[in-house]
This record gives structure tokens, C-alpha cells and sequence, in this order.
């Protein structure tokens, strides 16, 4: 049929590759500077090597590369899926991909150099910074074209989250970026002492929670029902949680900056709204896994399944846990230790991991071409070396961190300090030993994820894939959102 059109997976196929390159040099810095903890001569006296300039490389290379490699793709099925339409603006979604790429190499390459703004998530300097501005813009531009175009009335839930995500990201962004440069290598941002810390962690926690929540929310809520074979548990639900989220999400920022110069009431502006925000981060937690109810034997058989269940455990429990921390008391134990390491690795490889990983395995065959994955054993080794390694990672941190915290504030009658800071650090050494191997199992894991992609691909690199029609659907008044996305 010469009017038929086609779905538009080549740039789905590319973001696919770089997430899951990404996520092995991503998860590589992150486990050498693990090791670095536990056996410090391993920075061998090289100042690009030292732990403070190649930690930056393992958070910028998760999140943005990994992370936002990801969801760019994931972004980019869906809305084509859901609306039944082909991708709007086809050259600019492919520049949004390489443009993506040239960014993650500028940043894990400048900052190392000691090229970098040393803000937390947002370490790339300005003229990065600017090219990441241009980028976005272009991805939001592709997304809301995209879904201009759709052939279903309804806009599917996914899509609220992901275009809350494109929006949120590039306020942020451009906000806490804004800055004078005074050379090619170097600025100041417009702000100063308290006022810069609180926009830092205004943006910092609504990375968290636009980047690595509402855009994994959208992931979420597509792929789940998808593997599951089952409607969503309550559609309905899902947009007064995403109301709820998106409107609390963004006054929580100050509970970072506890026992801080930071005004009180600040303070506990940012407690008040932690804690009611458990209330639609627990809501989508349970949409998503009540989705199973009636599925839960494909748990025995389908590993991407597990996956996605697994992280929504996951997100449950470190949404609840983060709560809790911005209590001021709970906060006066946990501030400063590696509780807070284990809490944001609970999210970040228990939620976001295993959420992305779940969520490729289900897209990957369908982009690719197959009817499924090459290895269903690999997928599984995958989840299980996932699975070993971040309990490892947070259970070994949640550890070391009360130790610390109860070390800390341990006094003598007299008010003397009851341990000296190096005994704190002793004793929680093993710990130290147990997350660098942790870190082990899962970077394997995500070397069995590499291997299982790269033979499902063996059709896409001899360019033998044919490309996916568009359905049309007839047109029905009224329409209301189907239990399921579209097929495909």
C-alpha cells in the first residue's frame, strides 16, 4: 500500500545501543570508585583518577547517559505506540540522539580535567551546558509534535509523565545553570551562599524527581501493562497520582539542606511536603504492581516481568525511606553518612535500574525485529546478578551508615566525643568491601544485558528489519483510553 506509514524505530534502535553502552561505563566509575574507597592507593597519585574527579563520570554517566539514553528511546516508542501516529520532525529526533551522545562525551571527558561547575548533577560547564539547553529543547519539540499528530483522541497516561518530565528538566536546567563565563573553561553562577545552595538542591532533588521518577513513571506505566498482558489496575488513579506528584514534588528540594544557614521554616516547608509526598509515589507503586494481579505466574517465566515488579518494590520502599529521612530527627542521624548512599542507590539501582532494564527487555525484541529476546537465561542471570549486587550495595551502606551516625553523636558524660572520627571509619571498612562487590555483580549483570542485545540485534546490523505499519484506527466518537497500549 503506497499511503501506508511506518513507525519510526531507527532512532529507538540508536538510543537502545547507547543506553546499554552507557550503562557499562557508567556502572564501571561507579565500581572503581567504590574501590577507590576500600583500597585508596588505587588512584596511584593521579589527580584525574582521584575519587572526587572520577565520581562525577559515574553519576553523570548512569543518569544522563544511561539513564537519559533510556528514556529518550522509551520516549520515542511510546508516543509513537500510543498515538498511532509515526515520530514528528525525523532529522531533528536524529540530532537529539547524537546531539545527546557528543554531550555525554563532553561531560565524562571534561570532568575528570577538573572542567566542571562542582554542582551536584549538574557539574558540566557552560558550554555544555548550552548545548544540553539546545538539545532538550529539540527532544521536547520532537515529543509534543509527535503527539500534536496522533490518530487516538486520548492521550495516554505515559505521555503526561513524559512531557511533565521535558518540561520540568529544562526549567531546571536552564534556572540552576544560569552563570557569567569568564573563559572558555570556566564561570560563576549568578548565585551566592544560601540562595545557591537552595536553587543547587531545588534542582538537584527535581532531578530526582522529574528525571529519575515522573520520566521512569511514564516507562512505567507503558511496559508494565504491556508484560503483564492486563489492563492498568485503575487508570483513573494514575492522573490523580500524576496531578498529586508533579504539584508536591517540586517544594521538597530543602529537606538536602537540613541543620544548614538555610532559613528553618524552609526547612520544614521542604519535611511537610516530603512527607505528604509519599502519598502518590506509594499510589503509583501500587497501580503498577495491582496491574499484575491475575499475571503474577509470568513471574515463573518472563524475566523482564520480574524486573519491573522487583522495582516497584523497590521504588515503594525508597520513597517511604526518603520520607522518613527528611524528618529533622531521623535527619540528624542520617545526614552526612552513607545512609544516604544506600537510600539513593535503593532508588537509583532498585527502582531506576531495574524499572529501564525491564522495560528495554520488553522493547528491544519489538524494535529489533524478533520475536523476543536472544537469551531468556541471560535475562535471568541478569536479574538475579541485579538482584544479589544492590542488596549487597544497599544493605552493606544502610550499615555503615547508622554506624556512623550512632558513632557520631556518641558522647562521654563530660560532652567529650566518645570515638574519634578515624575509629568510624574502621569500623565500617567491610562495609566498604561488601558494596565494591555488589557493584561487581551488578556491572556483570549489565555485560549479560550487553551480550543478550547485541545477538537480538544481529538482524537490525544486517539491515534485514522490516519497518513496523502504522495502524490505523477507525475513527470511534468519544473515545476512551484502551486498557492496554497499542501493540507493536
Amino acid at each position: 500500500m503506497p499511503n501506508t506509514e511506518y513507525y519510526n524505530d531507527k532512532v529507538v534502535r540508536q538510543f537502545l545501543l547507547a543506553a546499554a553502552v552507557w550503562g557499562i561505563i557508567g556502572m564501571s566509575f561507579g565500581v572503581y570508585a567504590a574501590a577507590e574507597l576500600m583500597w585508596p592507593a588505587l588512584n596511584f597519585d593521579i589527580p584525574w583518577m582521584t575519587f572526587s574527579r572520577i565520581r562525577p563520570d559515574h553519576t553523570f554517566g548512569v543518569i544522563f547517559a544511561f539513564g537519559g539514553s533510556a528514556l529518550m528511546g522509551t520516549c520515542y516508542y511510546v508516543v509513537q505506540r500510543t498515538g498511532h501516529a509515526r515520530l514528528a520532525l525525523g532529522r531533528l529526533a536524529t540530532f537529539t540522539f547524537w546531539g545527546w551522545q557528543l554531550i555525554c562525551v563532553l561531560a565524562m571527558v571534561t570532568m575528570p580535567l577538573g572542567i566542571t561547575q562542582s554542582k551536584e548533577y549538574a557539574e558540566p560547564e557552560w558550554f555544555i551546558d548550552i548545548l544540553i539547553a539546545v538539545v532538550w529543547v529539540s527532544f521536547g519539540t520532537v515529543f509534543f509534535a509527535s503527539l500534536a499528530r496522533r490518530r487516538i483522541q486520548h492521550i495516554y497516561v505515559a505521555n503526561w509523565y513524559y512531557g511533565a518530565f521535558i518540561i520540568a528538566v529544562g526549567l531546571l536546567h536552564i534556572v540552576n545553570n544560569l552563570a557569567v563565563p569568564v573563559s572558555l573553561w570556566k564561570s560563576y553562577p549568578i548565585y551566592s551562599g544560601v540562595v545557591d545552595a537552595m536553587v543547587q538542591w531545588w534542582y538537584g532533588h527535581n532531578a530526582v524527581a522529574f528525571f529519575l521518577t515522573a520520566g521512569f513513571l511514564g516507562m512505567m506505566y507503558y511496559f508494565v501493562p504491556r508484560q503483564a498482558q492486563q489492563p492498568l489496575w485503575s487508570y483513573r488513579f494514575s492522573i490523580v497520582n500524576f496531578w498529586a506528584l508533579i504539584s508536591v514534588y517540586m517544594w521538597a528540594g530543602s529537606h538536602h539542606l537540613m541543620y544548614t544557614a538555610l532559613p528553618d521554616w524552609v526547612q520544614s516547608v521542604g519535611m511537610a511536603f516530603s512527607l505528604i509526598l509519599l502519598m502518590p509515589s506509594w499510589g503509583s507503586a501500587a497501580n503498577g504492581l495491582l496491574t499484575f494481579n491475575g499475571s503474577w505466574e509470568k513471574l515463573r517465566t518472563d524475566p523482564a516481568a520480574k524486573f519491573m515488579v522487583m522495582s516497584l518494590v523497590f521504588y515503594a520502599a525508597a520513597t517511604f525511606e526518603g520520607s522518613m529521612m527528611a524528618i529533622k530527627t531521623v535527619n540528624s542521624l542520617s545526614h552526612y553518612t552513607d545512609w544516604t548512599i544506600a537510600h539513593v542507590h535503593s532508588g537509583s539501582l532498585g527502582w531506576v535500574a531495574m524499572i529501564t532494564i525491564g522495560s528495554l527487555y520488553a522493547m528491544a525484541p519489538r524494535a529489533l525485529g524478533k520475536p523476543a529476546m536472544h537469551s531468556r537465561r541471560g535475562m535471568e542471570l541478569h536479574f538475579w546478578l541485579h538482584m544479589m549486587g544492590t542488596l549487597m550495595y544497599v544493605g552493606s551502606m544502610w550499615t555503615a551508615g547508622v554506624t556512623e551516625g550512632v558513632m557520631w553523636r556518641a558522647t562521654q558524660p563530660d560532652g567529650a566525643l566518645t570515638y574519634p572520627f578515624i575509629a568510624s571509619l574502621i569500623a565500617i571498612k567491610p562495609m566498604y568491601l561488601i558494596r565494591w562487590g555488589g557493584g561487581v555483580l551488578i556491572l556483570s549483570g549489565m555485560w549479560v544485558m550487553a551480550w543478550n542485545l547485541w545477538h537480538t540485534a544481529d538482524d537490525a546490523r544486517a539491515r534485514l528489519i522490516k519497518p513496523i505499519p502504522v495502524p490505523i484506527p477507525e475513527p470511534v466518537p468519544h473515545q476512551v483510553p484502551a486498557p492496554l497500549p497499542a501493540a507493536g
